[in-house]
């Protein structure tokens, strides 16, 4: 038996010393839980997406020395976690951190480079996958694309004789993206006879929303264990009948793929007798609400990320901006949200008295400033 806790944690952009504090905190909480491994999501370290952060040398200094401490501060636990990593060539990475070390870096291979994502402009692709042995399990770790791509949870699998595909990930919102993702992740499963744990991000970062709903699917292809949606938590959850692998016959390079095993033999402590873990599954939002949801938390996390305190909208007592005062009021508090009417000759009286009603029953303070007067 395997106790992995899977981490979906609301990281911003640049704070390296804040997110390494929110490391160590869900580490330590994992590490009471008697976790074997804790898996972080994808750039955790330096916050996701840092784009042209990645271009300034210091800071890519500055999150090697953060991984360094977290490795050293890190005790009881194995822990992955992504961090753009290297000097020159710069890689996006998946660290291993184990005993008071980094144990191994497993970079991403496939880069993205489509709508949101410009990954080759900052990054190298990397020409080996990781396989990882803990106390006897092989797992194959991986970063984000890597898990949508055939070839690497393959190679991991049938070559690295990984019983677990563990995949770090920063995958954005749509709608219907949870399901989606949740099908392609028990494709993966089934196709590989193998575990699937997938640690999402969650939070906004300016146009962006990641909903978290990491997950746990079995091999065959079922949705054992699941997260929250759009709020930070920790999946705990036992992977028992693991798999037994024995090695494909048929070596993966000579199907064209050039891509190499590097096993990192990490024996974790044997731990105590522990209580088996009863699995948690959250059900999915509905559409509507799930929108709603990521409306509140894209607003929330743009005005708190920034620095803002307050909001101010426009309230003409129409549909659009009464739906935007509501978001608003659940994102930052009622007291943190003021509506401003502006009446002048074009308003119609239940124009008024909508945004005078829509006020009060949000608690939302309004202040009425007519424009007649400078039309």
């Amino acid at each position: 038996m395997l106790r992995i806790a899977l981490a979906q944690v609301n990281f911003r952009v640049g704070d390296i010393a804040g997110n390494s504090k929110k490391i160590l905190k869900w580490a330590e909480k994992a590490r009471k839980a008697q976790a074997d491994l804790i898996a972080f999501p994808e750039l955790a370290i330096s916050g996701y997406p840092p784009e042209d952060l990645l271009l300034k040398k210091y800071f890519l200094a500055d999150c090697a020395d953060a991984l360094d401490t977290l490795a050293k501060r890190l005790k009881g636990i194995t822990a992955v976690m992504g961090v753009p990593y290297g000097a020159r060539d710069i890689f996006n990475s998946a660290a291993i951190l184990g005993e008071g070390r980094i144990v191994c870096m497993c970079n991403k291979v496939h880069l993205p480079n489509y709508g949101v994502f410009d990954e080759k402009r900052y990054f190298k692709p990397a020409r080996k996958v990781c396989v990882l042995n803990l106390n006897g399990v092989r797992i194959g770790v991986s970063v984000c694309e890597d898990i949508w791509a055939e070839d690497v949870p393959a190679v991991q699998a049938w070559e690295g004789r990984a019983s677990i595909l563990l995949n770090i990930s920063s995958s954005p919102y749509h709608v219907g993206k949870g399901s989606a993702r949740a099908g392609l992740l028990a494709q993966r499963a089934v196709s590989n006879n193998a575990y699937v744990a997938y640690v999402n991000l969650v939070g906004g970062q300016d146009e962006l929303v990641f909903d978290g709903q990491s997950m746990i699917i079995n091999p065959a292809g079922e949705v054992i264990a699941r997260a929250k949606q759009f709020a930070e938590d920790i999946l705990i959850a036992d992977i028992e009948d693991i798999p037994g692998r024995e090695k494909s016959k048929v070596g993966w390079e000579r199907r064209g793929h050039g891509l190499r095993v590097d096993t990192s033999n990490h024996e974790a402590k044997t731990r105590e007798r522990r209580k088996k873990v009863a699995p948690r599954l959250e059900k999915p939002l509905q559409v509507l609400p799930e929108i709603y949801a990521a409306l509140v938390l894209g607003t929330k996390d743009y005005v708190k990320k920034n620095g803002f305190k307050r909001v101010v909208l426009g309230l003409s007592g129409g549909i659009d901006s009464s739906l935007v005062a509501a978001v608003a009021a659940d994102a930052m508090g009622k007291a943190n949200v003021i509506g401003v009417s502006m009446p002048s000759r074009y308003s119609s009286k239940h124009s008024i008295t909508d945004a005078c009603a829509l006020a009060r029953n949000l608690g939302i303070k309004l202040h009425t400033v007519e424009i007649e007067p400078v039309f």
